[in-house]
């Protein structure tokens, strides 16, 4: 069930999705600490308008600013935009260490729909925050990147099966 020896995009993939759980993780981090002490300043945090805590703390840096609306601020599917970076990952580096073509169409889909919650953040944070995130713009790179190795992945298992 699981692959043997590692391509080269196998390779970049695991990469990238370190990156993503390292960019995720620093944002979780940043939200707690914020949480815990109003007065922390993120490494993030350049100028006004140059800062992750802003993106991070704002009403879209939850559920992405739809999930509380829908279910309520209090649901436990309102989390941390960060939390659900940290699934997706984590879910996209396992998919990749396993033989299953239904499993790499399934990445290369939630790459997909990925990227397109990347768009719909990008322009929140730019038109409506008026803000620019350094770890939201390295996660936007991060998730359109791994298109070219998911897809690679998603193209070769479909040939072998």
């Amino acid at each position: 069930i699981c692959a043997g020896k590692m391509t080269l995009i196998g390779v970049f993939r695991v990469l990238l999705c370190f990156a993503g759980l390292t960019l995720s993780g620093y944002a979780l981090f940043v939200e707690i600490k914020i949480h815990n002490d109003p007065s922390y300043v993120a490494l993030c945090d350049v100028s006004e308008h140059i800062s992750c805590s802003k993106a991070f703390m704002s009403k879209y840096g939850k559920g992405f600013g739809v999930l509380g609306s829908l279910f309520g601020d209090d649901n436990f599917l309102n989390r941390p935009n960060s939390f659900y970076g940290i699934l997706f990952y984590i879910l996209i580096l396992i998919s990749g260490m396993l033989k299953d073509f239904f499993l790499a169409r399934l990445a290369f889909a939630l790459v997909i729909i990925s990227n397109l919650f990347s768009i719909y953040l990008a322009y929140i944070l730019y038109f409506i925050l008026a803000d620019y995130c350094v770890i939201c713009f390295a996660t936007y790179v991060v998730n359109f990147l791994l298109l070219f190795p998911t897809h690679a992945t998603a193209s070769s298992k479909s040939k072998r099966q």
